[in-house]
């Protein structure tokens, strides 16, 4: 069982234990930030019931450092997402804890971005001589 946590509060930490006091085996973050737009012409949102969510490359700032947050203490394994687009995203995102990581909204723009991701990632292990992508998780914390 996997718990998705919403990066618009800040009680990751207590979400988190809720999770595992419910059974969740890991955590996943990040889901979309939380966002608005309006029409500058219309003066109307541009999303009928105002509020959005915004995903992708922009919000993986964010990202990064609630999946870091959350992995410094050890609740449960991280799942990381929000704004990978690239390997060097992923790489990120596990050097800050993640035990794994997902691709969203990059699957959108090339449908291939996953593969290309894990042979980014691969050939990042080999070019470091490092034995296991293993290695990378958590090396920030």
């Amino acid at each position: 069982v996997i718990a998705k946590i919403s990066p618009n509060f800040n009680t990751i930490n207590e979400a988190a234990m809720a999770a595992k006091e419910g059974g969740a085996d890991a955590v996943s973050l990040i889901n979309t930030l939380t966002a608005a737009a309006f029409d500058i012409e219309t003066f109307k949102p541009r999303v009928k019931n105002i509020i959005a969510g915004l995903s992708g490359p922009a919000i993986k700032p964010v990202a990064v450092l609630k999946i870091y947050q959350l992995a410094k203490e050890k609740i449960l394994p991280v799942i990381g997402m929000g704004g990978v687009s690239a390997w060097e995203d992923a790489i990120e995102f596990l050097i800050a804890g993640a035990s794994a990581v997902g691709v969203g909204t990059s699957n959108f723009i090339d449908p291939l971005s996953g593969e290309k991701i894990i042979n980014g990632i691969t050939d990042f292990l080999n070019r470091k001589n490092i034995p296991s992508v293993k290695n990378l998780i958590g090396a920030a914390l």
